[in-house]
């Protein structure tokens, strides 16, 4: 029963919703929306159970000294720290425990919890993503030298294209006729990335489409059971 029943719920509520998408009239658009509520709900207490593992998992790291533990230690004291700004103070939009606290924002502009986030959060995220542009940089690199017929085809559409996304590149090709305007490095950019590049981002969405369908059905048949512990 311990599994059984997850698997009958989880059974009858997808087939509620494929019916749903196909019929969206009385009773089943009323089902659909008592499980949208239900689904809210349960959310609200999924990050509730997330919020105490993160505290559990990294006080565990803490206590036993683990590698890097200091950097658990700043991670949980930042997370305390939001979470007690943002239950006495509220946010940007909603009110907290004691107010919104006005002699603060008097002083620093804003409420604590939306100081925070724009002078420490922003400026941190900020820092970590143009960290990483060089890590992309280094990945183009490596993908940009010619091995092979993919690698040349890589490297010559990616040339065209940043090339022909610049004014420079409209320079090194304005002297072409107007009969061969079609060759001009802007235009081929537009037609690389309007035709080849959006079919294959089409296909890629049609296949994570096809991917996430497949999924959804052996959890709705049972085949697919490891949202209940690892249960053959």
């Amino acid at each position: 029963m311990k599994y059984k029943l997850p698997l009958i719920f989880a059974f009858v509520c997808g087939i509620l919703v494929v019916i749903s998408e196909f019929i969206p009239h009385r009773p089943f658009n009323m089902m659909i929306s008592t499980l949208q509520d239900w689904f809210m709900i349960i959310s609200g207490f999924a990050i509730l159970l997330g919020q105490i593992s993160l505290f559990q998992a990294n006080i565990k790291k803490i206590k036993e000294k683990n590698p890097d533990w200091v950097f658990y230690l700043a991670g949980l004291i930042s997370f305390t720290v939001m979470l007690i700004f943002g239950l006495l103070w509220g946010t940007q939009e909603y009110r907290g425990i004691l107010g919104n606290g006005e002699n603060i924002q008097a002083t620093v502009g804003m409420k604590p919890f939306d100081y925070l986030f724009e002078n420490a959060f922003m400026p941190l995220s900020s820092t970590m993503f143009s960290l990483l542009a060089f890590f992309i940089a280094s990945a183009a690199y490596r993908a940009f030298i010619i091995r092979s017929f993919e690698s040349n085809l890589l490297m010559i559409t990616a040339v065209i294209v940043m090339l022909g996304r610049t004014s420079f590149g409209g320079m090194l090709t304005s002297w072409l006729p107007e009969g061969l305007r079609f060759l001009h490095l802007p235009n081929l950019s537009d037609f690389i990335m309007e035709f080849p590049n959006s079919a294959a981002q089409r296909a890629i969405l049609i296949s994570a489409a096809l991917g996430i369908i497949g999924s959804s059905l052996r959890i709705i048949l049972g085949i697919e059971r490891s949202y209940l512990g690892g249960e053959k």
